[in-house]
């Protein structure tokens, strides 16, 4: 289903020479691009990189970017494109998506809707079950990348048995070209293992493996549930007392601890409090490599969304929090301290996300983001003044490029890198609607919503992967991308 939008996208003209800032940015690939059919010149355009803007013209053969500069010529059997009046912006990198099993979003509907969003390459994680070793997980998970991505893909190892699996880190991304791993500290049997995660976590450092890590503290979060269970409050009303900001502080400070023992680089998924960035940023200033993302829905949420009658929507873990804690987060964009937004995007159908059923302890966690996170903070960051242009670039695509070993072949514009490249209208409004969306979910928690610039036309290596509310790709078209080790963004 095409999505359609409430007023006109912007048509995109023949391109016509002009006199633009004359731009060479050198770049070298880690591993080699998909070969795409066509030329295509993208002219009258401004680039926004994590470190700049300038007017500009792109060329783009076999999926690569080739040239950037000057009134380039167009040539015989070139696509041209004239970009006058858009930004021409590196394709969006989350690499914070949950795809497939009982969810309704798989690589094909949940690239549908990334590419759609501006985003170029998405994630998933690929956790062993029945005995599989993590190359074997990557493996299944492959077969269904090759036969539903559209997107480009990259997967993190999931540890769920570290007395087996810190073995398998000296040659994991040798053998499967994965760089990443996720450990949970809010499983109940984490304390138990630690010292087992510790020698996961020493050994994925020594390999230039990043580990992510889910800090919520385990005892403390079934403290207070069965504080609130003992008080009969249990309906998702109390979802939020449920996990409280000390959990997360705690179980923070405990990976830092790990990190810092170890010397192994840690990437804090989802933080949500002002207190958990306290400690990371506590760290970072110690030289530690620890690495924040947040997600959006604590930009756009406070927990105040649970007195209603639709709380179901917006149960995450972590939970909502307070203004303070938003505040915070919006702060830590603009001064870097938070180094990548990504999504954590999980597929529910509307009615299965407001199932009375659901209490504190029996719910489910999740929201999908990945067709709107982009436009939704450039409307309420750019346009509203909170961050640059180029902080919107770093924290979408170029800080996760550069953490998960795929920079600079993603996330910049620039001649060797790819050609991920999304025409960008700052200026166009569009209400989100559920009936646009493309998300297997079918709907949008921001529907409603007023929103200030939308992606135009999305390429994925050099393929027009989107234009003007349609998907163009075939399923199977994407990538499992190889990488290298993780770079400071």
């Amino acid at each position: 289903m095409a999505a359609s939008q409430d007023f006109p996208a912007r048509p995109l003209r023949t391109a016509t020479a002009a006199t633009v800032l004359l731009a060479t940015l050198a770049a070298t690939s880690p591993v080699e691009a998909a070969p795409a059919p066509q030329e295509i010149l993208i002219s009258g355009g401004t680039v926004v990189t994590s470190e700049g803007r300038f007017n500009a013209d792109v060329r783009v053969r076999d999926g690569t970017i080739v040239e950037i500069g000057a009134g380039l010529a167009v040539g015989a059997g070139v696509r041209a494109i004239d970009a006058t009046g858009l930004l021409v912006v590196p394709g969006g990198v989350d690499p914070h998506v949950h795809l497939g099993g009982r969810l309704r979003d798989d690589y094909r509907t949940g690239s549908r809707a990334a590419v759609a969003g501006g985003i170029t390459t998405i994630s998933n994680f690929a956790f062993p079950a029945g005995g599989q070793t993590l190359a074997q997980a990557i493996e299944r998970e492959s077969a269904l990348i090759r036969g539903q991505a559209i997107a480009d893909v990259i997967l993190h190892a999931g540890i769920n048995d570290p007395a087996t699996q810190s073995a398998q880190m000296a040659t994991l991304g040798a053998g499967t070209g994965q760089t990443s791993t996720k450990i949970f500290m809010v499983r109940s049997v984490f304390d138990a293992e630690v010292p087992d995660y510790m020698a996961t976590m020493d050994a994925a450092g020594r390999a230039g493996i990043l580990t992510m890590v889910h800090c919520e503290d385990g005892p403390i979060l079934a403290h207070a549930v069965a504080e609130l269970t003992a008080a009969g409050r249990t309906s998702l009303e109390y979802f939020p007392d449920s996990r409280p900001v000390v959990g997360e502080v705690v179980a923070t400070q405990r990976a830092v601890a790990m990190a810092e023992a170890t010397g192994a680089p840690i990437y804090a998924v989802h933080v949500s409090s002002e207190g958990a960035l306290r400690v990371l940023q506590d760290a970072r200033d110690r030289g530690l490599s620890v690495f924040v993302e947040t997600r959006p829905i604590y930009l756009h949420f406070t927990r105040e969304r649970f007195e209603g009658p639709d709380r179901g929507l917006y149960v995450g873990q972590p939970p909502l929090r307070g203004q303070r804690d938003q505040d915070a987060l919006w702060a830590g964009i603009a001064s870097g301290a938070v180094h990548v937004l990504g999504t954590d995007h999980v597929a529910y159908l509307r009615e299965e996300k407001m199932d009375p059923s659901q209490t504190i302890s029996r719910h489910r966690a999740g929201l999908n983001n990945l067709q709107v996170v982009r436009p939704m903070l450039w409307s309420e960051g750019v346009v509203q003044g909170r961050i640059s242009e180029e902080q919107f670039v770093a924290v979408t695509s170029t800080n996760a490029a550069k953490l998960f070993g795929l920079y600079p072949r993603k996330g910049t514009i620039a001649v060797g890198s790819d050609a991920d490249i999304v025409l960008w209208d700052p200026e166009e409004t569009r209400t989100i609607r559920d009936e646009d969306m493309f998300s297997g979910t079918g709907f949008s928690v921001y529907s409603g919503w007023e929103v200030t610039g939308w992606p135009v036309m999305t390429l994925r290596r050099g393929e027009v992967v989107y234009e003007d509310g349609e998907i163009l790709a075939r399923a199977g078209s994407g990538e499992l991308l190889r990488r290298g080790s993780w770079q400071v963004p």
